[in-house]
């Protein structure tokens, strides 16, 4: 997969060369490439931002520089091209799962009050957010995006990795447990150290729906999860 970050703030990014990430780039799993969108003004000043017609607080980012960027980093318009917006669909585990399968994206980063809506409506597939409340841009939920499309490609984690875990058939994770058996006055539960591996399935899955129930119940909502 090749993903590419439209942003006027490249150096925000430097974090996805640690950890899983950037190993998973280091050996070749995807590819990330981080454009200024700064490079495409036909702006002397490299200017990319002005006043909003109507009035009001802030700059909005403008439309050439964007339609400019977008159209050298994906000509063919190959790419499923992504704004970052609060305005958009929320991003879900489905949704990452169904990113996972593309093999170009273009992620557009918005910042100020945000971006032209002509280039919105001549480049962008869709718009997605990762929640209710608002950022000062679109950098921080682009690395949500990568990271968490990421985990899902070919060699990036092993198979085990991405089974039983947080939203999987509408379900919150299990608690998990390390060495030492005892800590602080706390156990690791009996069943986890039994060897049954039966026993421990359904504990897992108990658990699972115990916290789903307490912390998300909407997850449920038609599901019949039972403890």
């Amino acid at each position: 997969m090749k993903i590419t970050v439209l942003t006027l703030f490249p150096e925000m990014f430097a974090p996805l060369g640690e950890s899983i990430v950037g190993r998973a780039r280091k050996e070749g799993k995807f590819q990330l490439d981080i454009v200024n969108i700064r490079d495409y003004t036909e702006d002397k000043h490299k200017k990319c931002d002005d006043y909003p017609f109507g009035g009001g607080a802030g700059m909005v980012m403008m439309a050439q520089p964007v339609g400019s960027a977008i159209g050298a980093v994906d000509p063919a318009h190959r790419a499923r091209r992504i704004y970052l917006s609060p305005k958009g669909k929320t991003l879900t585990q489905e949704k990452v799962v169904s990113l996972s399968a593309e093999e170009e994206l273009v992620l557009l980063c918005g910042h100020y009050e945000g971006v032209d809506q002509r280039a919105i409506d001549l480049f962008i597939d869709e718009e997605l957010s990762v929640g209710d409340y608002v950022l000062t841009g679109g950098e921080l939920p682009a690395m949500v995006v990568i990271d968490s499309v990421s985990r899902y490609l070919d060699g990036v984690l092993s198979p085990g990795s991405l089974v039983q875990e947080s939203f999987s058939e509408n379900l919150l994770e299990y608690p998990h447990y390390t060495r030492p058996v005892e800590y602080r006055g706390l156990t690791v539960p009996e069943v986890l150290r039994s060897g049954n591996h039966a026993e421990i399935d359904k504990w897992r899955q108990k658990k699972a729906v115990e916290i789903t129930r307490k912390m998300r119940p909407d997850l449920l909502d038609g599901k019949g999860g039972k403890a």
